[in-house]
């Protein structure tokens, strides 16, 4: 039996950050993938949709040129947008991806990996074993109980982007972040698009008003929404989709179903080393330790936050936490504020409470908000529609911040940082910005809190007295 300092099952991004960073520092990692390095974010997710969502914005941008300015006679042909984002993954995920794990032993593509017992893993009939264990195999669409839905032939992410061409009609169902990506990426390059989901906004998950500005740009954009409307049965006849909703019987090509997640954890078998879990995923403590010790289970794999970043995030957290050599100063998952991102255009962003949670939580705040289209850089570049919304207090503590607009997966960042180290508003004010960046729009929503505490009570008539 081949024994190793670390053992990393799943390649995806949490398993990934394990293994470079302890390969780095010369540990003896055996890392275990059953299909390919990058999991479903590098392969089905985050970086195709990405890739098909910017031939997406490039077809709509030539077809928009006159907004410019720019004449343009002709009409662009959506020829192999699929097949160029395929070239793309295989590109990123080849030697450059690759490099990082030199100094680790893989084993890819050779089947499950299973628990033998609390320290032994078994692989295609062989077994290892290893004084620390991190389990990182994160999750898999979620297929909803609709009649007649797992009889059709239907997408998700993990085949949508091995299609050959953009079909004419698509039916989504789901309207979070796959479902509202791959809906407006489709719609760009030629599709006709109908999504449905039982929320009573897109991105249910963050702040309705942000949903609403990127439901009025789909709908702009030709896009069918339905919102809190269900679905009564899928059936196919003579090679379409017919989708029997609540607002009517609707015909495609093709169904994309975009409702969630789920672990799973059957070939792990779990059970013969005795680590505790349920329908969430896999149990573990703030170390992102299970009940087992020195077994981990990091990323999606244990329900805690479904994102891509958080499973990095986490992996690091985990490792370091494993070779700690004391219990006193140990890496608590929880500490650290977990921010996410929808690529749409408009882009929406979120980190900290929406104003629905500060609500519920009953916190004594207040809403600044800047519009883009009161910022001339927005005005400029074409792109007027979204908000920057902060939930804050009198004295400039900040709660959460909601974006929606131009780069907003960018300047969520400044509120990140904000919120974790509590920098307040009178901070952020105070900072510089480039100008006229996008993210001068960070500083106007400081400028704009502080204007509401200098134009009211005793303020205005010191100053005046002092002038």
């Amino acid at each position: 039996m081949e024994k190793h300092d670390l053992i990393v099952i799943g390649m995806g991004p949490a398993g990934m950050a394990v293994t470079a960073m302890a390969a780095n520092m010369d540990l003896d990692v055996l890392s275990i993938e059953k299909h390919k390095v990058g999991g479903e974010c590098l392969n089905y997710g985050c970086v195709p949709s990405k890739a098909l969502l910017k031939a997406g914005e490039v077809n709509e941008v030539t077809e928009n040129l006159k907004k410019f300015g720019i004449n343009f006679s002709g009409k662009t042909e959506i020829e192999n947008p699929l097949e160029i984002v395929r070239e793309k993954v295989g590109e990123i995920s080849g030697s450059k991806t690759m490099k990082a794990f030199e100094r680790a032993e893989l084993i890819i593509n050779q089947g499950e990996a299973k628990f033998v017992d609390k320290k032994v893993i078994e692989v295609d009939g062989k077994q290892y074993t290893a004084d620390k264990i991190f389990i990182a195999t994160g999750t898999e669409p979620l297929i909803p109980p609709i009649p007649g839905l797992k009889d059709v032939h239907r997408l998700t992410n993990l085949n949508i982007f091995e299609q050959e061409d953009i079909p004419e009609k698509l039916t989504i169902i789901g309207g979070g972040a796959i479902g509202s990506e791959m809906a407006q990426a489709f719609s760009r390059l030629g599709a006709e698009i109908n999504m449905f989901q039982i929320d009573d906004h897109l991105v249910p998950t963050g702040d309705e008003e942000a949903g609403r500005v990127l439901e009025e740009k789909f709908k702009k954009e030709g896009i069918g929404v339905y919102n809190s409307t269900g679905i009564n049965k899928v059936e196919e006849k003579d090679g379409k989709i017919i989708t029997h909703t609540d607002a009517g019987v609707f015909e495609s090509d093709e169904i994309l179903v975009a409702t969630g997640r789920k672990a799973v954890l059957e070939p792990l078998q779990l059970d013969n080393a005795g680590i505790d879990y349920d329908k969430n995923g896999i149990k573990i403590n703030k170390r992102l330790e299970t009940n087992v010790k020195g077994v981990y289970a990091v990323g999606d794999c244990n329900g805690k936050a479904l994102l891509s970043h958080a499973a990095m995030h986490q992996g690091m957290l985990a490792l370091m936490n494993a070779i700690n050599p004391t219990p006193i100063k140990q890496f608590k998952y929880d500490d650290f504020l977990v921010p996410w991102s929808v690529f749409t255009k408009p882009e929406i962003a979120q980190a900290g409470l929406t104003e629905k949670e500060a609500k519920e939580k009953n916190i004594n705040y207040q809403v600044v908000k800047e519009k883009y289209e009161n910022y001339g850089r927005a005005i400029a570049d074409g792109k007027p529609e979204g908000f920057v919304k902060v939930i804050t207090n009198s004295k400039g503590k900040i709660y959460g911040a909601t974006i929606v607009g131009e780069q907003a997966s960018e300047l969520i960042h400044e509120w990140i940082l904000a919120i974790q180290h509590n920098i307040s508003m009178f901070d952020l004010m105070m900072t510089q910005h480039s100008f006229p960046t996008i993210s001068l729009m960070n500083k106007r929503i400081a400028e704009k809190w502080m204007m509401g505490k200098t134009n009211t009570g005793m303020v205005p008539k010191l100053a005046k007295k002092f002038i």
